[in-house]
């Protein structure tokens, strides 16, 4: 019998480093918006939703963000890349934290500390882009180390 709990575990623990992506998750689906995420970090996925799928056309809307650190974030930078049909046709980069200016309440955590986030976050637009596109999101260090990193699939049949 315990030869075969452990060839159980061993077949399961195969199949997991076998898996080369995580799963899709979808962060709302309303009759004219869809929004997906999956992450584009091969090591970890994490937690991300919001209250009302509507919410995100209007300026500032609530979210809930949840990760383990796998490195520690004395600086964080944000790259977000717009693409549609494959081509990348907007880049956005920012920093969220540095010593001294930090725009976001976790910065300075360690490696191993629970990331957790609930609050509003405001993008600065008040449109989501017709269509179907993708956004990717990607969070590094000050070692240029990737902390986290998404691509958001986003459907938008809503005529403004």
């Amino acid at each position: 019998m315990k030869t075969s709990n452990v060839l159980v575990l061993i077949l399961v623990l195969l199949y997991i480093n076998a898996s080369t992506e995580w799963p899709t998750h979808t962060v709302c689906k309303e009759e004219n918006l869809e929004i997906y995420y999956k992450s584009c970090d091969p090591q970890q996925d994490f937690a991300f939703s919001v209250d009302h799928c509507s919410d995100i056309t209007t300026q500032t809307f609530n979210i809930r963000a949840a990760m383990v650190l796998r490195h520690s974030i004395k600086e964080l930078y944000l790259k977000a890349d717009l693409i549609i049909n494959g081509k990348t046709v907007l880049t956005y980069s920012d920093t969220l934290c540095e010593p001294g200016h930090s725009k976001l309440v976790f910065c300075g955590k360690k490696k191993g500390e629970h990331l957790y986030y609930e609050g509003p976050v405001t993008l600065g637009f008040k449109e989501i882009l017709q269509g179907d596109y993708t956004v990717s999101a990607r969070l590094t260090n000050e070692d240029h180390v990737t902390v986290a990193c998404a691509d958001f699939t986003v459907k938008n049949y809503l005529d403004y």
